[in-house]
């Protein structure tokens, strides 16, 4: 197998709810092929698609009832802490949970969490040994 993740599609309860929150709440670019089944997402290295959660796990043949945490994170990485306060402000104002304020943490970065619409986690952070180009 080679080392690429092409696509993340998450499951979600209101396609259009989440899709006016990628595109317009934190300023996402919607592909070409997006409908009312689906929505595509060009990010840097890898695309991002939302796809209604029953109709998901039915692909995937397996129960679409769950909640809670989910076992991942996604991660977006900025090149300043200040990024990082700009970007959970953005979320927030687009309807996202800050579930963790951002902080220094551990590993030396800055970073906090927010939960999208339908809960899944995001980690926006600055990483002083990760270089964004």
């Amino acid at each position: 197998m080679e080392p690429r993740i092409s696509i993340i599609t998450l499951g979600v309860s209101d396609l259009a709810r989440s899709t006016e929150f990628y595109r317009d709440g934190l300023g996402l670019p919607l592909r070409e092929g997006s409908g009312e089944a689906i929505s595509f997402f060009e990010t840097t290295g890898t695309w991002l698609a939302l796809y209604p959660r029953d109709e998901l796990a039915a692909d995937a043949t397996v129960p679409a009832e769950g909640s809670g945490f989910r076992g991942f994170t996604l991660a977006h990485n900025v090149r300043s802490k200040e990024e990082v306060d700009a970007l959970l402000k953005q979320a927030e104002e687009a309807g996202a949970e800050i579930v963790k304020p951002a902080q220094d943490v551990f590993w030396g970065g800055y970073s906090g969490y927010f939960a999208d619409p339908d809960g899944y986690l995001w980690e926006v952070a600055w990483n002083p040994h990760f270089r964004i180009e």
